[in-house]
This record gives C-alpha cells, sequence and structure tokens, in this order.
C-alpha cells in the first residue's frame, strides 16, 4: 500500500479543551483573527474532512473567504455512514460548485448523487480510518483533483479516530482565553488510552498571538 496523505488536524477551543458550551453554542469561541488563520490554512489543503455531527449541527460550507481569494477551493469531505446528510445542507447544495465526496458503507443514494456529491463507499470488512484516508487520496487520483492534504475541522469523535490511528502530522491549535468547563464538549474525543506512553506526542514548533487567542502549532513526534 502505498502512503496515506498528509494530515492536518485543526482545533479551536477553549482553554480546557472544550469547542462548544454543553448546549452545543460554539459561535464564536475564537476571535475573527483566528478565524481569518483557519480559512488561510484551508486553501493550503486539499481537502477539508468533517464528521457527520458537524454537518448536521454546524450546516456548514467549508469554503476560504478571505477578502481577494481566488484560489483552489478544497475539496469538502464528510464521514457519513448512514447518509445523512440532508439534501437541504449548503454541503449538498454547492456540490457541483465545490468538489464534495461523502464516505459511507454503501453506495450513495441517488438524491445526493443526483445533486453533485461524489460517493466513497468503503472497501473491506471492517475498514478503519487509516484505510478510508489511503481510498480518499486513491479516489482524489482517479478523479484528478489531488487529495493528499487532509485538514480534519471536526467533531471529536473524528479527530480522536485520526488521532488513534496515528495518522495526525500536524495539530494547528487555537485557544481562545475562556474556560468552559467539563460540561463543555471536548474537542477530541475519548482516546481509552491503557497508559500515560501510549499517548500519542507532539512538538510544538511554532506559537503566534493572535488578538486575545493563540495559535500553536504542533508536529507529530
Amino acid at each position: 500500500m502505498t502512503p496515506g496523505p498528509l494530515v492536518t488536524l485543526k482545533l479551536a477551543t477553549s482553554l480546557d479543551g472544550k469547542i462548544a458550551t454543553a448546549k452545543g453554542e460554539s459561535r464564536w469561541i475564537t476571535g475573527e483573527l483566528a478565524r481569518e488563520q483557519g480559512h488561510r490554512l484551508r486553501s493550503e489543503h486539499d481537502a477539508v474532512v468533517i464528521g457527520i455531527g458537524t454537518a448536521l449541527a454546524d450546516d456548514p460550507e467549508l469554503t476560504v473567504r478571505l477578502e481577494g481569494y481566488q484560489g483552489r477551493q478544497p475539496t469538502r469531505v464528510v464521514f457519513d455512514s448512514q447518509q445523512r446528510l440532508p439534501v437541504s445542507s449548503k454541503l449538498v447544495q454547492t456540490a457541483r460548485d465545490v468538489p464534495t465526496i461523502l464516505i459511507s458503507t454503501r453506495p450513495l443514494n441517488l438524491l445526493l448523487t443526483d445533486a453533485g456529491v461524489i460517493g466513497l463507499c468503503l472497501k473491506g470488512e471492517r475498514p478503519g480510518i487509516g484505510d478510508a484516508a489511503w481510498q480518499l487520496a486513491q479516489l482524489g487520483k482517479h478523479l484528478g483533483i489531488g487529495l493528499d492534504r487532509l485538514y480534519i475541522e471536526g467533531g471529536g469523535q473524528l479527530a480522536a479516530s485520526f488521532m488513534l490511528s496515528g495518522l495526525v502530522d500536524r495539530l494547528e491549535w487555537f485557544r481562545a482565553p475562556i474556560v468552559l468547563g467539563q460540561e463543555g464538549r471536548s474537542g477530541l474525543g475519548a482516546l481509552h488510552l491503557a497508559s500515560l506512553a501510549a499517548a500519542p506526542r507532539f512538538r510544538r514548533s511554532q506559537i503566534v498571538p493572535l488578538g486575545d487567542d493563540v495559535w500553536e502549532r504542533y508536529e507529530r513526534i
């Protein structure tokens, strides 16, 4: 098997690692400068990747929205095993303008196909996140769009799956000076680590203040 894509995990959290309140309020944890930098990072990747939970909660566009930007929009990718993404969602409604891929465990339904969504049906008896990333890169080659640099934006369980699989090469962490407490929604799902030695490890390579927020970059050790 050829090497998989380069994977960047982006987190925008409170100081205690939360991405939303217990009720799901999340706009906006970080400030304008941090959000602008997040869009620049999007523009540097081939695809923006989210889970279906994020798609349903936020109805995002996942496009690069920077003043004067005229570059290529990254492909949007949604992990959605049960194909719950609504046809009325922004992602589906703009699928013919910006390539949109839905990763599922069965062939894509006709409503999504007719709207222009591209389906990726995972192969194998029990495909893991590593298999999905590799198959996504192969699909990109087949489509001629290139999917070798993935930008993971949410949610917490998808982030945890990539982290546990050892696929996260770079971590882009935006932290706002607020605290949401234990009841807040975590930016990273459960890892179920058996020991401290099993924890994924990173080395901080950059730290930049962005207004009241801080942007930190970490590289996998």
